[in-house]
């Protein structure tokens, strides 16, 4: 791979970068608040690539500046090592292969197929903050699961709450309502769940995202996968809602 070469893929390696992180793309990889240091990588190998062009096309005009010097009779032979090409490793093509990834494929969310085979995240709290006063209240899914398990409700209280999240189905057929908590990236994601109780829909279709109403339920059960506890919501109305732009929560690590 020439120079001119490697600084054209980080041209566009960088360039991808830019594009996915100035739009929602970059949420399929690592969470919202990475995105300032991946548009100053972006930004980085982008003047990198140019930086590497131009020292290039100085480096090509002054070589062949010194070409059209006339040479003497004594200077037909090449001083050693001149002219010789250090070829660089052909395996620095390989450095294409994360622009075609970041290019052509845009993996989904992590959805039910992850959430039933893996045990619930849900992780005991330092301290909880105080809700707003909102009556309903929107509540995240990690959110609503920390305090109906550590809290055992008593900041829920009997208020009127907003869930949202995807639907899980385990072996039984049980539903669960199911978010995918991450610390940095995809890569570590993992779900916390809630088990739903109540005026759940006749017919349920995994990874089908729901917004529930409803109240904390003081029930639980057990994940059968790591025997973690699982909270129940009671809900009072379920109706199906788009994805979300960030099909993560971020609030497991906050």
């Amino acid at each position: 791979m020439s120079r001119q070469a490697q600084a054209a893929v980080l041209f566009l390696i960088g360039t991808a970068l830019l594009h996915a992180g100035l739009t929602n793309l970059y949420l399929r990889y690592v969470k919202a608040g990475l995105q300032p240091l991946l548009l100053l990588s972006g930004a980085v190998l982008i003047v990198a690539a140019l930086a590497t062009a131009w020292y290039e096309w100085r480096r090509a005009r002054a070589e062949k500046a010194h070409a059209d010097i006339p040479v003497t009779d004594d200077s037909h032979e090449p001083e050693p090592g001149h002219g010789h090409v250090h070829r660089e490793p052909r395996i620095s093509w390989l450095l294409l292969l994360p622009l075609f990834a970041l290019i052509l494929v845009a993996p989904p969310a992590l959805g039910s197929y992850s959430a039933v085979r893996t045990g619930t995240a849900i992780q005991q709290p330092y301290g909880l903050s105080k809700l707003p006063a909102d009556n309903p209240l929107t509540l995240g899914l990690v959110d609503y699961a920390t305090r109906a398990v550590y809290d055992h409700g008593h900041s829920l209280g009997d208020r009127q709450l907003k869930v949202t999240g995807f639907v899980a189905l385990d072996k039984s057929g049980a539903p669960y309502l199911v978010r995918m908590a991450l610390n940095c990236c995809a890569a570590d994601a993992q779900p916390v769940k809630i088990a739903l109780t109540g005026k759940i829909p006749p017919v349920l279709q995994p990874d089908t995202w729901l917004l529930v109403t409803g109240t904390y339920s003081a029930k639980q059960t057990k994940d059968p996968v790591n025997n973690r506890p699982i909270p129940y919501f009671q809900v009072t109305r379920a109706k199906p809602v788009p994805t979300p732009k960030d099909p993560y929560d971020e609030s497991w690590n906050q």
